[in-house]
């Protein structure tokens, strides 16, 4: 088991909130200025799987568990190309890390990559700040120590209400993630900022998945002749994501079966007709409660969103693909956690979820939603071959 002191020099390192309130520290990762939103994750666990989540781009992630870093880095754990993370605040920065895994430091890494981190910093008080005032705008420097001017820098940051980054974070070309044994089905799978547990979940139950960039077109998806589609999660408003709600409702309009998490759940809820908003501080973490409403078991779930639908709990809605309804809430707040579209026939047609049950990090309580996924393009198989 690889174990190795860490001792850096000590840099003092500022950050500011938008409202003006600040905290000092001491720097790690790589030295210079980070501007983003300011967000907190409640995961004990699994800082490299966050940190390299497209979702987070363009946000400054606190980590609410006092102790981060113990177990390093690897080579197995990323969940995309590179750290996504605008910067990284923590309280407790281990000296030490002493996993089998581990073959560099977060420290390390985070300097590798260029991304700023701040600790030392007192994370209860900031978390508790930004729960009351919610999430905004943030600054964290080595260079410009002096609060009221590095404030002034933070308020000319763009906010995360109107932004989309979908086009920063897809893939370039398309690929291919071959299915492990017999094949099933052929998925394909719009990259929004996808990470890569999800096509490794739907490769291991038999799926070919066609992994695609976001302006993938309708055409492009039909000539791979796809038993469905999948959107993924990714960051940014989905109210300013038009041309991926346009192209999700070309694929209803094909009939074909949908799946989509996180992201893919807000443009699922924008193509059904529903409105999205912007959460006070979001869901970040890896316990967050959901009740799925069709089996009423709750799960145990890992979350990363700072929108929601706009959806009502009860009932259903008509749409021209048939009737959407609400399938999954938040014990915590009753936010909107999945939606589901059903035929004339009350067949499950499309369906998605707010959360990751890909699981990296977080529960598996949620792994049945891949299960349900190839029941819904079997069942659509079985249609046809009756038609």
């Amino acid at each position: 088991m690889p174990s190795s002191l860490h001792v850096r020099p000590q840099v003092d390192a500022l950050l500011v909130l938008e409202d003006g309130r600040w905290f000092r520290g001491s720097s790690f990762g790589a030295p210079g200025e980070a501007f983003g939103e300011a967000v907190f994750s409640t995961g004990m666990s699994g800082y490299q799987e966050t940190l390299t989540d497209p979702s987070y781009r363009r946000q400054v992630v606190v980590a609410t568990a006092p102790h981060i870093g113990n177990t390093g880095w690897n080579d197995e754990d990323d969940e995309s190309r590179q750290i996504w993370v605008a910067g990284y605040v923590v309280r407790d920065l281990s000296r030490v890390r002493s996993n089998w895994r581990s073959n560099r430091s977060l420290d390390d890494e985070l300097r590798e990559q260029g991304v700023v981190g701040i600790a030392e910093v007192d994370t209860r008080a900031l978390t508790r700040h930004l729960r009351e005032r919610g999430a905004m705008r943030v600054g964290i420097s080595t260079e410009e120590l002096d609060p009221e001017r590095l404030l002034a820098r933070v308020l000319a940051v763009p906010s995360m209400a109107g932004a989309n980054l979908v086009a920063e974070v897809t893939v370039d070309q398309p690929r291919v993630i071959e299915a492990v044994g017999e094949k099933r089905f052929t998925v394909a799978a719009v990259d929004l900022g996808i990470k890569d547990m999800s096509p490794q979940r739907m490769s291991e139950r038999g799926i070919e998945v066609h992994l695609l960039p976001a302006d993938t077109t309708i055409d492009q998806i039909t000539a791979l002749e796809p038993d469905g589609v999948f959107f993924s999660n990714g960051p940014g408003d989905p109210a300013a994501a038009d041309r991926e709600v346009a192209l999700l409702e070309e694929v209803l309009d094909a009939g074909l079966p949908y799946f989509g998490i996180c992201f893919g759940n807000q443009i699922f809820g924008r193509a059904l007709g529903f409105g999205t908003f912007k959460l006070k501080y979001g869901h970040r973490g890896i316990n967050q409660p959901v009740m799925d409403l069709t089996t009423r078991k709750v799960e145990i779930t890992a979350q990363n969103h700072g929108f929601a639908v706009d959806a009502p709990l009860e009932g259903s809605t008509p749409t021209r693909w048939g009737d959407a309804r609400v399938s999954h809430v938040c014990l915590n707040d009753n936010v909107v956690e999945g939606l589901e579209l059903r035929s004339a026939d009350d067949r499950l047609v499309s369906f998605s979820v707010q959360y990751h049950p890909e699981a990296a990090a977080g529960p598996h309580d949620s792994a049945y939603l891949f299960d349900r996924f190839i029941d819904v393009m079997s069942a659509r198989s079985r249609a046809e071959g009756n038609a």
